[in-house]
């Protein structure tokens, strides 16, 4: 009876850290979708400038995320040894990082904008739509970096109820704003590109203001302090941040190359191929979002017991969330291998592209079962601050993707180029597991870094 009281306790704390870190991705994925929509509407050139303009921010933004990462793998372990003034100062070292970082690119792009988008095309006609869009959209990161350490900063000391709240209302308003200004509605002017980027401004800014509202509030209890700071543990948020940014910038890359062999590979069928391959991508997020949602959500759990030195209690709840991953994991290749040409016809209503989809959505969730187990190996090795096996172990799966990426189109029809995805989501977990195996009671047992902040 304890035991089943310990695991619905835990699946409890696992759901309600789990559930905001998914809907603070649905938001921020339907935020993006929803921009390119309205802004597409203005036509081709407008959304090709604005998505050119982005490809800098796009960079910034995975830096932002991976020094917030670092912090918040440091703030869950200081939670656990009960050090307020540890994470005071950690939270302090992100907000400096941080807002250097999105200050000197915002100021940068307000000043020069056309230059920056003329490094960034050839075509001279997205200049002018893009530096619009440029001068302003600069400034929302700024004020967004401001908030997401305080929101990163609760989420790891189990409160993440804040960011997912704070992040839909925002959204919802920078929506709303983006019908205002991008069309000209109640009386506003129609600033095109430019309404985009003034919306986002104002969302964020009503963000950060509710978040500096309670930072300076009298009933504060995560506040933040500034100077002191540790060079030891400056090191240590920059290293974990290294490896979130690495992890998903080269997750990116992976996509980029797959759609760019479809391209030289896939002749009259390119086209097609691109198509059904962005269908596959999207189902793939049904994936991950919520995989990525569990296994991050519950790096807190992890990081915190780290802290406490608490043992019996990590692999306790890497238990359970292997079970829930594997079992998620399972729900959806039994999915993808039975009915995916539901999910492909709402996307396109054209028999060959559903049929064609269908068929590359079964080939790419073979191994999804294994991806469960990678994903908490790696996210949880990253949420106890061990980077040094968490980043090659993810590099690894990389490593074998891209082989395949380039290996499997010469020796095989272009289709077959979507088994990279199984191929990698099998044999990297395999030794993950492996590793995970020979480590990680040496790695509990040892207890987090001794640092002061």
């Amino acid at each position: 009876m304890r035991l089943i009281r310990e695991e619905k306790t835990f699946i409890r704390e696992a759901v309600l850290l789990m559930l905001p870190m998914i809907l603070q991705n649905f938001v921020t994925f339907s935020m993006s979708m929803a921009d390119t929509f309205m802004v597409g509407v203005l036509g081709e050139t407008a959304l090709a400038a604005v998505t050119m303009a982005n490809s800098p921010f796009y960079v910034m933004q995975l830096m932002i995320f991976g020094v917030q990462s670092g912090m918040s793998v440091l703030v869950a372990q200081y939670h656990g040894r009960g050090d307020q003034e540890a994470i005071n100062r950690v939270m302090g070292i992100a907000l400096f990082v941080s807002t250097t970082i999105t200050g000197l690119l915002a100021i940068t792009a307000f000043c020069i904008p056309e230059q920056i988008m003329r490094v960034l095309t050839n075509n001279a006609v997205l200049v002018a739509p893009g530096a619009a869009y440029t001068r302003y959209v600069g400034f929302s990161y700024f004020f967004s970096a401001i908030s997401g350490v305080y929101i990163a900063a609760q989420r790891s000391t189990e409160n993440p109820r804040l960011g997912a709240a704070l992040l839909t209302v925002s959204g919802v308003l920078n929506i709303f704003l983006n019908w205002v200004l991008i069309y000209g509605k109640l009386g506003a002017p129609g600033l095109g590109c430019a309404g985009a980027a003034v919306a986002t401004v104002i969302s964020q800014v009503a963000s950060c203001a509710f978040v500096l509202c309670v930072l300076f509030g009298k009933h504060i209890e995560v506040p933040i302090t500034f100077g002191g700071y540790d060079l030891k543990v400056i090191g240590r948020v920059t290293s974990i941040g290294m490896s979130a940014f690495l992890i998903i910038l080269f997750d990116n890359v992976m996509l980029i190359s797959l759609n760019m062999m479809l391209q030289r590979y896939g002749g009259d069928n390119s086209d097609m191929l691109l198509t059904c391959n962005t269908i596959v991508q999207s189902f793939e997020l049904l994936i991950t979002m919520p995989l990525g949602g569990l296994t991050m959500g519950t790096q807190t759990i992890l990081g915190y017991n780290l802290g406490a030195r608490r043992p019996e209690k990590i692999l306790r709840a890497q238990r359970y969330i292997f079970v829930i991953a594997v079992s998620f994991c399972a729900l959806m290749t039994l999915a993808a291998q039975t009915i995916p040409h539901l999910f492909a016809g709402i996307f396109t209503k054209e028999p060959e592209y559903i049929a064609m989809t269908a068929q590359l959505i079964r080939i790419y969730t073979l191994g999804t079962v294994f991806l469960g187990m990678q994903y908490e190996i790696v996210d949880g090795f990253t949420g106890m601050g061990v980077v040094k096996i968490a980043l090659p172990l993810s590099v690894f799966r990389k490593v074998v993707f891209f082989a395949c990426i380039f290996i499997l189109p010469r020796f095989l029809p272009i289709e077959q180029i979507f088994f990279c995805e199984p191929i990698s989501d099998i044999f990297p977990p395999l030794v993950s597991i492996l590793v995970y195996a020979l480590t990680i009671k040496r790695v509990i047992n040892r207890g987090p870094q001794k640092q002061t902040a």
